[in-house]
């Protein structure tokens, strides 16, 4: 076979500059990814467990928090490991199954986003079709739409990224990216097909935060003229602006330095530029939710309270 990578495993070099603070960032990040999991799979686990949050609204929420399981998954274990080991590496393997989890995680957040963004449109602006149209069937969909599609998207780009021949194996990052594998083909590789795919997604996902922000434009809009509206926009939008901010400000400033970052950027920021995703989005998101959806908050607060008990 012709364009079958030589490589079988890629250096992480991200880790160079943190050897003398192996112990502390463990530590902290060990603690992150502790409390990630606690609030993420305790919100997950009221939404399941009670029935009065069996609505498309709280459905939602408890995929969009699975999503931050699932990708954080695909980071923190794997970096914990690295922080306590001498040697930094990744199978060729691994390191493309890698890229797909973490980044069909970020495009699932944002598919995520957008059925949220619907669904908050339909549920202010057109309250009377809302519940012929959010039917359990419809849901369903869009939940599949919102894991499926990105995963399809992502693994083209994977797939296409392992049918090069690879002239290089350092990986200037704490984990593996896909663009960067692209960057190690030989030149004889012919990588146009993955910068188009590429850029395609890229456009793919920036439509998908265009029609969020629309969709809260016409919400505000509505809002306005409507105490009633007002109201319902401040108890159950606002958690999702929040969640749609921090996850664009993160994201985009990633993809952004990722392209057209500059090279004297000091090693230790540039990791932190690589991780805020994996960090304030799935940390974030389940606090403000847990906190500012009033049914959300008082049945966590309840099951809290009742295990003080025993």
């Amino acid at each position: 076979m012709d364009n079958v990578s030589l490589i079988t495993m890629f250096k992480l070099s991200g880790f160079e500059e943190m050897a003398n603070y192996r112990i502390i960032l463990f530590t902290v990040t060990f603690l992150c990814y502790c409390v990630i999991l606690m609030v993420n799979s305790l919100l997950v686990l009221t939404i399941v467990m009670d029935k009065n949050l069996h609505e498309p609204m709280y459905i939602l929420l408890c995929t969009f928090c699975i999503n931050g399981l699932y990708g954080t998954t695909g980071f923190y274990p794997k970096f914990l490991l690295d922080l306590l080991s001498l040697s930094h590496v990744i199978s060729y393997a691994g390191c493309l199954s890698q890229a797909l989890v973490m980044y069909s995680f970020a495009c699932s957040d944002l598919s995520i986003l957008s059925v949220m963004a619907y669904d908050r449109y339909l549920a202010i602006c057109r309250p009377l079709e809302y519940h012929s149209v959010m039917t359990k069937q419809r849901l369903s969909q869009l939940v599949c739409f919102s894991w499926i599609i990105p995963f399809c998207i992502i693994a083209a780009n994977v797939v296409l990224t392992s049918r090069l021949e690879l002239c290089g194996s350092n990986i200037q990052r704490l984990y593996c990216v896909n663009w960067i594998i692209v960057k190690l083909a030989c030149y004889s590789a012919d990588t146009a097909v993955n910068s188009i795919v590429a850029y395609i997604t890229i456009l793919v996902y920036v439509l998908h935060g265009l029609f969020i922000i629309w969709s809260y434009m016409y919400l505000i809009r509505t809002c306005v003229s409507s105490i009633e509206h007002r109201g319902k926009f401040m108890q159950t939008c606002v958690p999702h602006l929040v969640s749609l901010v921090t996850f664009l400000s993160t994201i985009v400033f990633d993809v952004m330095y990722m392209r057209f970052g500059s090279t004297d950027v000091p090693q230790m920021l540039k990791n932190f530029i690589a991780i805020e995703f994996l960090i304030i989005p799935p940390l974030m998101n389940p606090l403000i939710y847990g906190w500012k959806l009033t049914k959300v908050r008082n049945r966590i607060l309840f099951f809290l309270r009742s295990r003080k008990k025993y």
